[in-house]
């Protein structure tokens, strides 16, 4: 098999839960001895992948450029896959008009329309879970997932709300979530214990505005409160990109320290006794929690953190640590489970049963190729199924395709 991915970007796996996604998808291809071609408009980044060197072929491509018709003959894929909707909304007509028996797959990352739906409902203080879904961007994101042959949907939170709200065929989707190896489970037992770890900690991508948020909140509203409880106690806050809003926030005075990217993200969150994740808004799985998990880390988090962790949607009990919303309930959870060794070790525990039972590879890529195999076999019949994905490959796809060529002419004028 011979499969092409369109990256938005060059994934950074130490970067962003996207970019450990990508890898984790590529290492599932290779794993079946497929040839993977990794090709993007995007400039490079010293913290890219070097994906050459894991036999990962590559390729720079152009924006509103017809060279990509003369690529995509030469490469042939049989399978496209595309990392997020925009790459499909830009390359996926040149897709369709070239390699038309290929199977197309968009890999959502996480449902972007549902992000920054709960991102203004945040903002305009009407709260995350009374946001209006049914934007402009929705609009374009389901296009795309009707446009493809199967979408993949990291999170069964947003498997439910494409299903209940959009009314969207199951036939489309599939739940895909973090895929982990058994060694990426570490034994608990060689990790720090509860009395050899200190403070407080968090991590993300800054430039993703959840992140971003999510350390503001903390240093105005949260962290506050904790330190009058615990006034030796430091929060250390890391991650990619930081904003100079983010920052603006150290202030060692009061414990509040921003390191910015972390050499290894394992490291400095298993150092920590809690993890905080205070995050307004968000969408998909919220990989610093399951990494959190990973390093044993019990974590205090939202009900946004926690979607589509769980095995049931707020069933909180479960969770390794504890569920808060507001800031006093936060810091309240998170003095205690930082004070309380019992709460801490019993929080552990969840964690590693909340990793072996829901995120083993084993338990998803079976299905998942097996799902591909099924397609290759009945593509036709799929197709002719999605009438509505027939449309809007026959009326969206013109207006792109239009829009894109006319932008190459005048580029060359």
């Amino acid at each position: 098999m011979n499969i092409t991915i369109f990256g938005t970007v060059w994934p950074e796996p130490n970067s962003s839960a996207a970019g450990t996604r990508m890898m984790q998808l590529i290492q599932l291809f290779q794993e079946q001895q497929w040839h993977v071609r990794f090709v993007s408009a995007a400039q490079s980044s010293p913290f890219m992948e070097n994906l050459e060197t894991l036999g990962v072929e590559t390729a720079t491509i152009e924006l509103n450029n017809s060279s990509l018709v003369e690529q995509l003959r030469t490469w042939k894929p049989n399978i496209v896959l595309f990392d997020r909707f925009m790459t499909e909304e830009q390359f996926g007509w040149r897709v369709n008009e070239t390699c038309p028996d290929a199977i197309t797959i968009l890999d959502t990352e996480d449902l972007h329309f549902l992000r920054k739906a709960r991102q203004n409902a945040v903002h305009t203080r009407e709260g995350a879970q009374n946001a209006d879904l049914k934007t402009e961007f929705a609009i374009r994101e389901i296009a795309s997932i009707y446009r493809c042959d199967c979408s993949l949907i990291i999170s069964e939170a947003e498997m439910s709300i494409l299903k209940d709200v959009f009314h969207m065929p199951e036939s489309h989707l599939f739940y895909l979530p973090f895929l982990l190896d058994n060694e990426d489970i570490p034994n608990p037992e060689n990790l720090p214990n509860w009395s050899d770890r200190l403070d407080f900690m968090t991590i993300g991508n800054m430039i993703h505005p959840p992140n971003a948020d999510a350390v503001l909140w903390l240093s105005r509203e949260i962290w506050p409160e904790i330190r009058k409880q615990l006034p030796g106690a430091n929060m250390h806050v890391y991650g990619a990109y930081p904003i100079q809003r983010v920052q603006q926030l150290h202030k060692p005075k009061q414990g509040f320290f921003i390191h910015g990217r972390a050499a290894s993200a394992g490291d400095v969150i298993q150092q920590a006794r809690v993890m905080l994740a205070p995050l307004r808004f968000g969408a998909g799985l919220k990989g610093k929690l399951i990494d959190a998990m990973r390093f044993g880390t019990p974590s205090v988090t939202t009900a946004i953190g926690a979607e589509g962790i769980l095995s049931a949607e707020n069933d909180y009990d479960f969770w390794p640590g504890f569920v808060a919303d507001s800031p006093v309930e936060i810091a309240k959870k998170a003095v205690e489970l930082y004070q309380n060794q019992h709460t801490w070790e019993n929080a552990l525990k969840r964690g590693e049963k909340l990793l072996k039972t829901r995120f083993l590879k084993e338990k998803h890529a079976s299905r998942f190729l097996k799902h591909l195999q099924d397609l290759r076999s009945t593509l036709s019949e799929h197709r002719s199924a999605n009438f509505t994905g027939q449309m809007l490959r026959h009326h969206t796809m013109r207006s792109t395709k239009f829009m894109a060529k006319w932008i190459e002419e005048k580029n060359r004028s």
